[in-house]
């Protein structure tokens, strides 16, 4: 699939006066992206491995369901009127079963047996059940008076053949397996999933299975995103990580675009001497369309296009590289599959202690969030060092979003979104 914008336009923002880059709000990023990436076409699956592929198709009911008359319980079907005067006597002239049903008309004063989920006969309008009822010589003493309509479900009720039933941009869930069988599909049209290569650069990474020497780190950040991707329904690759030389870089970068749909760098994307991301970026005449976001954290992020490729510049501390993922690159995976609401979920809940937000960028702050006494949802900060503070995101599951300048005292209820 090709990922290409609407124009050739480069929309970066830039300050007029100095040639720098300028902000961009969270709200104009994610509106970038939504122009800029694209669905990436569809592959036909077996249903049993659909659950959590993104549907490609509208799910038709093909029949009526029920296709007739259906029989809630064991019993008897009867004519409701026949049974106003219960207890009454009914002479028992069939049985209905399920796959095999009584083919006649009942009459006045007749019943015939019947087993749960078979087919209600023609003429019958109630089900009364076996246990209010006795049977002897073929006749059926029916002991309790029937409302018609009783324990009958009508011919499609549930569904009418030519309804939609599932929409497209749905994410397969194991409760609609039933009704895919239902109406014959034995395969299904899904979108296709990315391929997403993770590259972490850094003279300072090494793997994770390495003993770090001094002055380096082990690589947190691509087994995160990896999990993250995979998560979201992506085919990650974790590439081994880039030095911090322009050349190896260009070639590192080059190379795993050839090879995906989606192309995530962390780190040296900010500007220090050794932030060289951006600048391989441009000497490979990658279309960037934006640099820098009102975040925190996370706000030197970048995305753009390198040949056929979306790329996603993530910072390297791995808090910030969590928040971009979840607002950015995630959106573009789902979208890559056809998935109809891309946006992060949000909810509200209340604040344990104060938060306060960066002074001019938007704020996302991990919390935990669990129910207290009263039923009340409630986010606790998790305390956190900065954005390098990986341990502080171990037991987070949401993030407490607050606009610049702004705090919330404790009690208060704040917006969060769910991870």
């Amino acid at each position: 699939m090709v990922f290409r914008p609407k124009n050739n336009i480069i929309t970066l923002a830039y300050d007029c006066q100095f040639g720098r880059q300028t902000m961009i709000s969270v709200e104009k990023a994610i509106k970038i992206l939504a122009r800029n990436s694209a669905i990436g076409g569809t592959e036909k699956i077996p249903l049993a491995e659909s659950v959590g592929r993104i549907l490609a198709e509208d799910v038709i009911a093909d029949m009526d369901l029920p296709p007739f008359d259906r029989s809630q319980m064991d019993g008897y079907a009867v004519i409701a009127k026949d049974t106003l005067n219960a207890p009454v006597q009914l002479k028992i002239v069939g049985e209905s079963a399920a796959g095999k049903s009584w083919q006649g008309t009942l009459k006045s004063g007749e019943a015939v047996r019947i087993m749960t989920g078979a087919a209600v006969p023609k003429g019958a309008d109630a089900v009364q059940r076996v246990e209010v009822t006795s049977e002897s010589d073929a006749v059926v003493t029916i002991d309790e008076t029937v409302k018609r309509g009783f324990s009958v479900v009508k011919l499609g009720t549930e569904i009418r053949k030519g309804k939609r039933v599932i929409n497209a941009g749905e994410r397969v869930t194991e409760n609609m397996i039933a009704t895919f069988a239902s109406f014959g599909f034995a395969k299904i049209s899904v979108g296709k999933q990315p391929r997403v290569a993770i590259l972490a650069t850094g003279s300072e990474i090494v793997d994770v299975a390495s003993k770090p020497k001094r002055d380096q780190i082990r690589n947190s950040n691509s087994p995160m995103l990896g999990v993250l991707c995979r998560r979201f329904g992506a085919l990650p690759s974790i590439l081994l990580s880039a030095k911090d030389n322009i050349s190896d870089l260009k070639f590192q970068i080059s190379s795993a675009a050839q090879n995906s749909d989606i192309l995530i760098i962390t780190g040296g994307v900010s500007v220090g001497k050794y932030d060289l991301t951006k600048l391989a970026l441009r000497e490979l005449e990658a279309e960037l369309y934006f640099e820098k976001v009102s975040l925190k954290p996370g706000k030197p992020t970048v995305f753009g296009h390198l040949g056929k490729t979306l790329i996603f510049g993530l910072p390297g501390n791995p808090v910030s590289a969590a928040v971009a993922f979840h607002l950015f690159v995630r959106p573009a995976i789902l979208r890559f599959q056809g998935e109809s609401n891309t946006s992060v979920t949000v909810g509200n809940a209340i604040i344990s202690s104060p938060i306060k937000a960066a002074r001019d960028r938007d704020t996302y702050l991990p919390v935990s969030l669990a129910t207290d006494s009263e039923a009340r949802l409630v986010a606790t900060p998790i305390p956190s060092q900065g954005s390098s503070d990986l341990v502080s995101i171990a037991r987070a599951n949401a993030y407490a979003f607050l606009k610049a300048g702004t705090r919330s005292e404790a009690g208060d209820v704040a917006r969060i979104v769910y991870i």
